[in-house]
């Protein structure tokens, strides 16, 4: 080893390793925040553990599911608005995973920025950890990336690991047949789909993030910050009570392109848009830019985040216990021999 004076560091060309430990330091109470069963180690390692048997599964399937939060981030970088994307990032990801009729059990995060700025990157990654207590499932780990030269000044973005877990045989979707009844949960929002279509709309506007929002109460920005909802723990409810074939987490494609992925080949759906109001935000979109029903429909949830594909004769039991855990439950429609989505009633 040699003596002498020290030449360029690390921090000089831009990471900083002590503001990543820092940052370590602050978001572990949030880690903490989401333990659950099945959590065998805690931040720091080099990798994290779970225990499933601790989890309580005997013969369990993993499922994995992975995503991220789009364009919509543009407008929180944009706003300094940060709080929100954490929770997007784990409903993206974990409403998916429960598609197939699994319980989230850990999570993994990806958090890539031009320059560590550590109180931003905590409210971020402490809306991660709010996501996962919301939805039950642990955060574990993750991966703060410093890479200067590839991200503008405050710029970042972030990816999202769920893994969830099932026991043998009970996957969906399963028994989806002609007659089963379509139940709609209400969005909260745009969700974290769309986005590039929503920031030219606002353009088109005139209007800004700081503007009066047109469409309800507040700013503009903030209202379209809105985080994703998640769906896992009162889907999980349905699932347990019996008599769901199928679910359909409402993202890109809308009604149109989402509800085909879980219906049986050469089956289809016949949804009565009367069944439900649709959003102002929605209505303030599509007349701010002149789109047509059936381009909202495959582009936006327009007011559905999930559809609950079940039995008839469960039906109204299950909706009722979705409004028992918090849910806004609307009968929409009904499993059909026709291929394709049919519509009846009028969105706008």
């Amino acid at each position: 080893m040699t003596s002498g004076k020290n030449g360029i560091t690390y921090a000089e060309a831009g990471v900083d390793i002590d503001a990543g430990n820092a940052l370590v330091d602050r978001i572990k109470p949030a880690a903490k925040r989401t333990n659950r069963p099945g959590v065998a180690s805690g931040l720091g390692g080099f990798g994290a553990l779970f225990d499933l048997k601790g989890a309580g599964y005997t013969d369990p399937v993993l499922v994995a599911a992975t995503d991220g939060v789009g364009t919509k981030l543009r407008i929180a970088i944009d706003t300094g608005l940060v709080d929100g994307v954490g929770i997007d990032l784990v409903a993206m990801c974990v409403n998916d995973l429960v598609c197939q009729g699994a319980e989230p059990l850990f999570f993994l995060d990806y958090f890539a920025t031009g320059k560590l700025e550590t109180e931003q990157a905590a409210r971020i990654i402490e809306g991660i950890a709010e996501g996962c207590v919301q939805s039950g499932c642990a955060l574990i780990g993750g991966e703060t990336a410093e890479m200067p030269g590839m991200y503008p000044a405050g710029d970042f973005d972030l990816a999202g690991f769920a893994v969830g877990a099932m026991e043998r045989g009970t996957a969906l979707p399963e028994g989806v047949a002609e007659g089963d009844v379509l139940l709609g949960l209400a969005s909260n929002g745009v969700h974290s789909n769309g986005y590039s279509l929503v920031r030219k709309l606002v353009e088109i506007s005139g209007n800004s993030w700081e503007s009066d929002c047109p469409f309800g109460p507040g700013k503009l920005g903030e209202a379209l910050l809105t985080p994703t909802r998640l769906y896992v723990r009162q889907v999980l409810a349905a699932i347990r009570a019996g008599g769901v074939h199928a679910l359909a987490h409402i993202t890109g494609g809308g009604l149109t392109e989402n509800l085909p992925r879980v219906l049986p080949e050469g089956m289809g759906a016949t949804i009565d848009l009367d069944t439900w109001d649709l959003p102002p935000v929605f209505r303030w979109m599509a007349e701010t830019g002149g789109i047509v029903e059936r381009e909202m429909l495959k582009t936006f949830n327009c007011g559905i985040g999930m559809i609950v594909v079940c039995a008839a004769d469960r039906a109204e039991a299950l909706a009722e216990l979705l409004r028992a855990e918090g849910e806004t439950v609307a009968r929409i429609g009904t499993v059909t021999t026709t291929p394709g989505i049919a519509y009846t009633g009028k969105l706008l």
